[in-house]
């Protein structure tokens, strides 16, 4: 029996990563073959020597398509997008093209540190840990956050996906942090402050690509036994 060709596109990182949920995310919607190869970056032995010569800084993601390497999320998701056939997930005119950059730049920015370790790494995985939540932290992420869901809802307006009429780049780009937050009881309270934005982060969990990308931690609060 003939082995089965591996995918020529490998992802390198860590399943619980927002930043590698964000470019899986990109690959489940173009319809993507890839190997994701699990990198710890975190362990008490640091980042692996083999890591460091795919990224100079030793971070996370890195895809490797052919004898191509490619860095930083945002450049990974757009090069995925362009570079294979299927839904094209950035916008046709600049305006709304625009709107998908600025949501991204604000997401990373002004929201994912806040929400992600200043609320969701405090309420949840601190505590799974056995440690104590950083009270202080977790209200002054929260003011910031605040103002970045306002902004978000701002520019998203009415449309159905956060840059426009369709799914694109930055939808995303804030689903995996969004999903994270909502996880926390502040969280929830947060984005229920902004019905159009809670709708869409249920709208978006429905996706397929969403449920295929689901998170350990995600597994942990559905099954009733966080904190």
């Amino acid at each position: 029996m003939t082995a089965p060709i591996p995918p020529a596109l490998v992802l390198f990182g860590l399943p619980r990563s927002v930043y590698i949920r964000i470019a899986r995310l990109v690959l489940e919607e173009k319809a993507v073959q890839y190997l994701l190869k699990e990198v710890e970056i975190f362990g008490s032995d640091g980042v692996p020597a083999a890591h460091w010569k795919r990224h100079p800084f030793g971070r996370i993601p890195v895809i490797r398509h052919g004898g191509l390497l490619v860095y930083e999320t945002s450049t990974i998701c757009r090069y995925v997008d362009e570079a294979f056939p299927g839904l094209s997930l950035q916008p046709k005119t600049p305006s709304t093209r625009a709107r998908m950059v600025q949501i991204i730049g604000l997401l990373d920015s002004y929201a994912y540190r806040p929400m992600v370790w200043g609320a969701f790494v405090q309420r949840l995985r601190v505590p799974l840990t056995g440690g104590v939540a950083d009270e202080k932290l977790v209200t002054t992420s929260l003011k910031q956050v605040r103002t970045a869901l306002a902004a978000i809802a701002g520019l998203a307006e009415d449309s159905p996906f956060l840059a426009g009429p369709d799914l694109s780049l930055a939808d995303l780009h804030a689903c995996p942090m969004l999903r994270y937050f909502s996880l926390t009881p502040e969280g929830q309270e947060a984005i229920d402050e902004h019905p159009a934005v809670g709708k869409w982060l249920s709208r978006l969990g429905a996706r397929a690509s969403v449920q295929r990308t689901t998170t350990e931690y995600e597994q942990v609060v559905a099954g009733g036994d966080a904190a």
